[in-house]
């Protein structure tokens, strides 16, 4: 290519996580300024459609977090309009965005991933919330984590300990997502693996583990400077960084995922690394791990940014 491609990076939306795709969605434009591509930023609503149809960038960035960019809408659309976009495809956004759809079909292709249940907001009413609380205490046991099946940034997540725990905590995620994921606990080293892809097939970045300072990996200790400490590579033997970057790619392939995505993990005593999800636009603010990530493997972040938009431009739709 004799020039880059324009850029429009999309950032904002109306999730819960609107500041930090506004975040985001600046750094990556200011990455690829930074190596001479032409980029503007739009703030996704009514104009949009429009907007593209006047404007045909050569390439769509969505930086966007939650339903607004993560549930596969958006995506579908761009495809339908024969937009080239960074990112996964709306089919494999679907199913990334589903935790419970996730997690069996990675557990199908051979990744551990923690026992759980998941319920709907329907089901745990008619079916008796005492009830259901009751099977899942006695199959399930303590501690759980109980999370939005669909949803990001640990918005709604609970650590249980107790029935009583377990009731109040049923009630907070169904305030993001019709459904709860229910999820044994696992105990260990939480780690993300980056996958980054700019046309030689996809590749694992150095692991990053996360020790938050209060204990657990909340919303605010993920993007409130000084609340978590993170470890680049992960401070665990390489043969279990090896196997996890694999059980990543496999996650990542097997999801369908393409360009830029970020699965995370608890790494137990053992070694074992088990899979939590995948995100299909990890957060890209100053403390992310995929930063970290490619800062650790030696990446020029704008460098990665360019080279991921030449290689959408050149795709086939």
């Amino acid at each position: 290519m004799t020039s880059s491609p324009s850029v429009l990076v999309l950032a904002g939306g109306i999730s819960h996580e609107r500041d930090i795709s506004l975040r985001s969605g600046r750094l990556v434009a200011d990455g690829l300024e930074a190596t001479g591509v032409s980029v503007q930023i739009a703030d996704p609503d009514a104009t949009l459609v429009e907007r593209l149809r006047s404007e045909k960038p050569d390439v769509v960035w969505p930086v966007l977090h939650g339903a607004s960019g993560e549930d596969g809408a958006l995506r579908s659309l761009l495809e339908m309009m024969g937009i080239h976009y960074v990112g996964s495809p709306s089919a494999a956004t679907r199913l990334a965005w589903d935790k419970p759809s996730a997690k069996t079909l990675v557990e199908r292709a051979g990744v551990h991933t923690p026992e759980s249940i998941s319920l709907s907001r329907d089901a745990f009413r008619e079916l008796g919330a005492e009830s259901v609380l009751g099977v899942v205490s006695d199959t399930l046991g303590f501690p759980v984590v109980v999370k939005p099946a669909r949803g990001g940034s640990a918005q709604g997540v609970s650590w249980v300990s107790s029935t009583e725990e377990l009731r109040r905590a049923m009630v907070h995620a169904f305030t993001y997502s019709d459904d709860a994921l229910i999820e044994r606990q696992i105990v260990g080293t939480e780690i993300c693996v980056g996958i980054i892809d700019t046309g030689d097939g996809p590749i694992a970045l150095p692991s990053v583990e996360i020790e938050p300072v209060s204990g657990h990996y909340t919303f605010e200790a993920r993007y409130t400077a000084g609340e978590t400490r993170f470890y680049s590579p992960a401070r665990r033997d390489s043969d279990v960084l090896e196997s996890a970057a694999a059980e990543a790619l496999r996650a990542h392939e097997t999801l369908g995922l393409r360009d830029l995505s970020r699965v995370d993990f608890i790494v137990d005593k053992k070694g074992t690394a088990w899979f939590l999800e995948a995100s299909v636009m990890p957060g890209l603010t100053e403390t992310s791990t995929v930063a970290l990530a490619l800062d650790q493997a030696g990446y020029d972040v704008g460098g990665v940014y360019r080279a991921l938009a030449e290689q959408v431009y050149q795709r086939t739709i």
